[in-house]
C-alpha cells in the first residue's frame, strides 16, 4: 500500500481550511484517511499550521511520503530537512512521445 502524508480540504469556497492526513494514494483527495496529523490554514497572516511532531515522524519513519506542499509545511516546521525530497515528478507527456 503506498502512503501518502497530504491536504484534504476543508472550508467554504474561497475560504480554503486544510488537514494534513495520512491516507493510500489510491483514495480520493478528500476520501477516507488513516490517521489526522494536523492542519493548515493559509488565510491567516501569517499561515497558520498545528502539527502533531510525533505522529507525523512516526509515518515518515514507516515510509510515508508527503507531497510538496506537505513537505515544505514539514520543512518550515523543521520535521524535515530542507534538502530532502521525495521521489521526483515525472511528466506524462514526455513519457508518451518517448
Amino acid at each position: 500500500m503506498a502512503v501518502k502524508i497530504r491536504l484534504t480540504r476543508l472550508g467554504d469556497k474561497k475560504n480554503p481550511f486544510y488537514r494534513i492526513v495520512v491516507s493510500d494514494s489510491r483514495k480520493s483527495r478528500d476520501g477516507q484517511y488513516i490517521e489526522q496529523v494536523g492542519t493548515y490554514n493559509p488565510k491567516t497572516n501569517p499561515a497558520e499550521v498545528k502539527l502533531n511532531a510525533e505522529v507525523a515522524n512516526k509515518w515518515l519513519k514507516c515510509g510515508a511520503q508527503p507531497t510538496e506542499t506537505v513537505r515544505n509545511l514539514l520543512v518550515k516546521e523543521g520535521l524535515l530537512k530542507a534538502g530532502k525530497k521525495t521521489a521526483p515528478k515525472t511528466d506524462k507527456k514526455k513519457k508518451e512521445s518517448k
